[in-house]
């Protein structure tokens, strides 16, 4: 009953914040989109907005390692493991400039989702071929324009917590953009928040752990599969994952 009410009152939180946040959102976006072309000034008002819901739950203890490892002025192709709903919110506290590829389904939810469109972060449509070759054009003129892309290789959250096979389309997009890459780790949150369902599970420490950056002369030679494979061993090995887990 404690976690049920605990986990009622933090997304009535969540919506009631979201109700008076979004405004504040649309006057950022309205004074600065005509000189601020990347929404740089509107992202780093996303990242307090979603901050505030780690800042303020007393059970979640999020700490950031290796910040300093992303380059102001670099632009990356950022990819994470994917745990829990949660992890969305933890990565905005990296408080770094990027734009998000997300599934189509959260620019709907209001508020966030709108929220979403304004900072034209990049929707995809699961399962839709189309919609993948216009996410990856759209990365591609974002990467162009000078903002990172962040993404989730495994494509949904893992609901063992165990690394799932990594999709391909980052490192396709690193490969043909000679963009850098930027393996990042997450860890805690299916603990916190678990795939399914909305109930917030007690006390437990989240980490973000932003590895090296990996230069593109580092991958120039490397096939996609194998940039792939490189790139979730690097991930799994941080996790103490064996990286045995059969390709689906």
């Amino acid at each position: 009953m404690i976690k049920r009410a605990g986990s009622a009152s933090f997304w009535a939180f969540v919506t009631v914040s979201s109700i008076l946040l979004f405004p504040i959102a649309v006057v950022i976006w309205a004074t600065t989109v005509l000189f601020d072309r990347r929404l740089v000034l509107l992202h780093r008002f996303t990242c307090f907005w979603a901050s505030l819901y780690t800042w303020l739950n007393p059970v979640w203890s999020v700490t950031v390692d290796g910040r300093d490892k992303i380059r102001r002025g670099t632009t990356y192709v950022m990819v994470a493991n994917h745990l829990s709903l949660l992890d969305i919110l933890v990565m905005f506290r990296l408080f770094r400039h990027f734009k998000w590829v997300s599934k189509i389904e959260n620019f709907r939810v209001p508020f966030i989702g709108w929220n979403m469109r304004l900072n034209r972060y990049i929707p995809l449509r699961r399962g839709d071929r189309e919609s993948v070759i216009e996410m990856m054009a759209a990365c591609e003129r974002t990467l162009g324009e000078g903002s990172s892309i962040m993404m989730f290789p495994e494509g949904t959250r893992s609901s063992t917590g165990e690394l799932r096979p990594f999709k391909p389309g980052a490192f396709e997009l690193a490969l043909a953009t000679q963009t850098p890459i930027l393996p990042i780790v997450i860890t805690g949150t299916s603990e916190a928040l678990p795939k399914r369902g909305f109930v917030l599970q007690g006390r437990h420490p989240i980490r973000i752990r932003v590895l090296d950056p990996i230069p593109y002369e580092e991958f120039a030679h490397l096939s996609i599969d194998a940039l792939t494979e490189h790139v979730r061993s690097l991930i799994a090995a941080e996790l103490g994952d064996p990286g045995d887990e059969p390709r689906s």
